[in-house]
């Protein structure tokens, strides 16, 4: 990889660990629903002239069913869902639970009949589950459940959005899809967005948004396919192994979370089950597996 490959991959890899800290930020003031109307509003406003110029948005119009499927298994619904988590989980047990999102696919492939696991695969698998299991075991109460089945449906979510992308949308514009699920989510989310407008927002809570919007979702998109442009779809993947580590330690350095023993256990098993989950020989045959062809924005 060139150099600039290499400072594209770091910055991918810290803007995509930083969500979870600004989602945590903001949903100490903001509902969910706002946050994530908010969001869309302005990726939307800042991707849009690109989608415009590059004539990416009308060939959307003859695949509006898998795109609308799409936006609500990548957006619609996980934004929501991680902030309404986030009100009581830790951003970095937050990011950490994210991190599955891999060994979610790679189950998800192997059940549709687009991919197999050999014994290597299963035991990644069986590695990152058990950290999951240590992650929840030992550090959530009873109550925190609920926002625990929130995060795995996102993670669900996560791992059908690619699939969907490479079976249905793959031919078509990478910014004409990414623009146009954001205005279609931006859309869905307003008329429940505006009754729960908060009389006023403090500047963390309005910067959290721009940073998520600017940073996280518009920037995060440009970076993404420079980088594919680089380095190529199967590195970028690897973005997915940097994501949790950002997460963690932003979440001890600024919100001062605690290194629970089911973070420090769970941590190592969920991104080592991920690599050995996913890592394929070369002789295999392709799969639509979350970052082999990129399209998420988180």
């Amino acid at each position: 990889m060139t150099r600039r490959g290499w400072v594209l991959f770091l910055a991918l890899g810290i803007i995509w660990g930083i969500p979870y800290l600004f989602i945590r930020l903001a949903v100490r003031e903001l509902d969910p629903v706002v946050l994530a109307f908010g969001r869309t509003v302005i990726g939307s406003l800042i991707l849009l002239p690109l989608a415009l110029r590059a004539r990416g948005l009308r060939p959307l119009l003859r695949r509006w069913k898998p795109l609308l499927a799409y936006t609500v298994a990548e957006i619609v619904g996980p934004w929501v869902l991680l902030g309404h988590a986030e009100t009581r989980l830790n951003s970095s047990t937050t990011g950490l639970l994210i991190a599955t999102v891999p060994i979610a696919a790679a189950v998800l492939v192997t059940v549709l009949g687009h991919d197999r696991l050999d014994a290597r695969r299963v035991a990644g698998l069986l590695v990152g589950f058990c950290g999951v299991g240590l992650l929840v075991g030992l550090d959530f109460r009873p109550t925190d459940l609920t926002a625990v089945l929130e995060v795995l449906l996102v993670v669900i979510g996560y791992a059908v959005g690619p699939i969907i992308i490479t079976r249905f949308l793959a031919d078509l514009p990478s910014i004409g899809v990414v623009t146009g699920s954001l205005v279609v989510s931006a859309v869905v989310y307003a008329p429940f967005a505006l009754p729960r407008w908060p009389a006023s927002v403090s500047p963390v809570a309005i910067g959290s948004v721009v940073v998520l919007a600017v940073v996280c979702t518009a920037t995060a998109f440009l970076v993404m396919f420079a980088l594919i442009a680089e380095a190529g779809p199967a590195r970028t993947s690897l973005i997915t192994y940097v994501n949790p580590i950002v997460a963690v330690v932003l979440g001890a350095l600024v919100l001062h979370e605690p290194i629970t023993i089911g973070l420090a256990v769970g941590f190592p098993l969920i991104v080592a089950g991920s690599v050995l989950g996913t890592w394929r020989n070369r002789a295999a045959a392709p799969a639509a597996v979350p970052g082999e062809e990129p399209s998420e924005v988180r």
